[in-house]
């Protein structure tokens, strides 16, 4: 897919991009677009809470000049004009902050139609028009002789027209901006109050244009800041990533000496973290297969170079069929098969392959059997193995597998006994739980060593040796056959004092 194709440092560049184009789009739309809907909404909501406000003056009414003071300020705060009157339209307060609003001066007809107007939608109403910059309702100047006067839905026959010519609503080629009244009716004290409010509802050209020249500017600037912003970002986010990328490519290599050095954030920290732990077991376990094969190797050369030596012998030389040399071959041959065996049975542990069939069994007698194998090597060898308990016990597992445990145990006992060829092997009693332990006087093991002595490939001594006994792979079966029946299991040593291993089964209800 080509977005495969393209880095994480133009990825970002892009997306650095996209987003200031979202953010110009947006505020285009709500600078420009949608100006003049938002300035309506927002003075309208302004007039009406204005009205609200000096309903509440007249209402309360108590100071006259406070509530000329109260009304003139809230006119002036909200850049609206402000009339009260009583019924009949006579003027009781007044403020005037839209040029050339001039409602004092209304025209009776106009207001006489306004009031019947609120009457009928129960006390309140809204008047929305259309008019010039420079509206009036009362030009004393006397108009020219081409001008238009046209007096929206007022009455030409008026009784009360002033002896002086009336006009409202001129234009002057300007353009028509909107306007709304609001006109309410409030009582207070038995009297009864008219109250207009008017707002202008379209803003300022003026305004829209200095808007839109500076919103060029600003998208000007918005532009070269983000093209510069997204380079820098999208260098600093990416080299992490880069660098470790090309790490893992030199890992991928078989260069084990690499190190994860990306340490900008917490996330790439923690990647690198635990690329360099990776890294390291890689190249422990790559150790441990090369000593794995050539002590594999050893094992299986050893063998089968004395089968073949013997069995040449045994062929070319008369005399030399006796029964001592075909022994040979054939405990060369059982190790061998142990060997392969003993393979096989770690893969099948360690892939879940065996089965594990419980059952109630006599422990102490299961050992017993087990030295019962090493009598030879005591008589021939020297080996001096014991076993020490207190009373039989019974537990409930697979007695196939926990005979594989203790004759491995017994084996690697053997294999790094020491001068004095000893192997204690010992059965514990402590409440419900059995423990049995079996013990050295080698070498022992150095602390660090400690854990790693149960890894498949590992060898505390890597001088290879061969084995007195077994082939070597004894206690990676130990721990997955003990790990196969969740037991617990260890091992405590002492360098120059020998080691001692250990695991712990639970103690069967009832007999045997």
């Amino acid at each position: 897919m080509k977005s495969e194709k393209i880095g994480i440092k133009w990825k970002i560049f892009f997306y650095m991009l996209a987003f200031t184009a979202v953010l110009l789009v947006i505020l285009w739309l709500f600078q420009i677009a949608y100006l003049d809907s938002f300035y309506k909404r927002i003075k309208t909501r302004e007039a009406e809470s204005v009205l609200k406000q000096v309903t509440e003056l007249v209402a309360d009414g108590t100071d006259t000049e406070a509530t000329s003071d109260a009304i003139d300020e809230i006119a002036a705060a909200n850049n609206l004009s402000i009339l009260v009157t009583d019924s009949d339209g006579s003027e009781i307060y007044h403020a005037e902050y839209i040029m050339n609003s001039s409602m004092e001066a209304m025209p009776p007809d106009v207001f006489k139609q306004y009031y019947e107007q609120a009457k009928e939608q129960g006390g309140t109403a809204k008047i929305e028009f259309e008019g010039s910059k420079n509206m009036t309702f009362n030009d004393p100047e006397p108009a020219p002789e081409n001008e238009h006067i046209a007096p929206p839905e007022a009455d030409t026959e008026a009784p009360d027209t002033p002896q002086k010519e009336e006009r409202f609503w001129q234009n002057h080629g300007q353009k028509m901006v909107e306007s709304v009244i609001y006109v309410t009716i409030s009582e207070s004290g038995g009297s009864e109050y008219v109250i207009m409010v008017n707002s202008v509802l379209t803003p300022v050209d003026a305004t829209v244009n200095t808007l839109k020249k500076q919103l060029v500017y600003i998208s000007l600037i918005m532009v070269v800041l983000s093209l510069l912003i997204a380079l820098l970002l999208s260098k600093k986010i990416s080299s992490s990533m880069i660098r470790v990328n090309d790490s893992a490519k030199k890992l991928a290599k078989g260069d084990y000496s690499v190190e994860f050095a990306g340490r900008d954030y917490r996330e790439i920290t923690e990647l690198s973290n635990t690329l360099n732990t990776m890294t390291k077991e890689l190249e422990k376990t790559e150790s441990l297969r090369r000593e794995l094969i050539a002590n594999v190797s050893h094992d299986l050369r050893t063998p089968l170079t004395m089968i073949i030596a013997y069995a040449e012998v045994m062929r070319d030389l008369p005399g030399e069929n006796t029964p001592e040399n075909i022994q040979v071959v054939i405990d060369e041959s059982k190790r061998l098969t142990n060997l392969v065996n003993d393979m096989l049975d770690i893969s099948k542990l360690q892939a879940g392959a065996l089965k594990q069939e419980d059952k109630v069994f006599n422990l102490t007698e299961s050992i017993k059997r087990v030295l019962e194998r090493y009598n030879k090597l005591k008589e021939q060898e020297g080996y001096n193995i014991r076993f020490v308990y207190e009373e039989e016990v019974a537990v409930c597992a697979d007695e196939f597998k926990i005979y594989q445990v203790i004759y491995n145990l017994i084996n690697n006992a053997i294999n790094y006994a020491g001068t004095d060829k000893t192997v204690i092997v010992k059965q514990i009693i402590a409440g419900e739980k059995v423990t049995i332990e079996v013990t050295d006087h080698g070498d022992g093991i150095a602390p660090e060593e400690l854990a790693y002595v149960w890894d498949r490939y590992y060898k505390v001594d890597k001088t290879h040796k061969r084995a007195v006994t077994g082939t070597g792979l004894g206690l990676s079966i130990v721990k997955n056959i003990l790990e196969l029946h969740n037991a617990e299991y260890g091992v405590n040593s002492e360098v120059g004092k020998g080691s001692t291993f250990w695991f712990t089964l639970d103690i069967a209800g009832g007999d045997e």
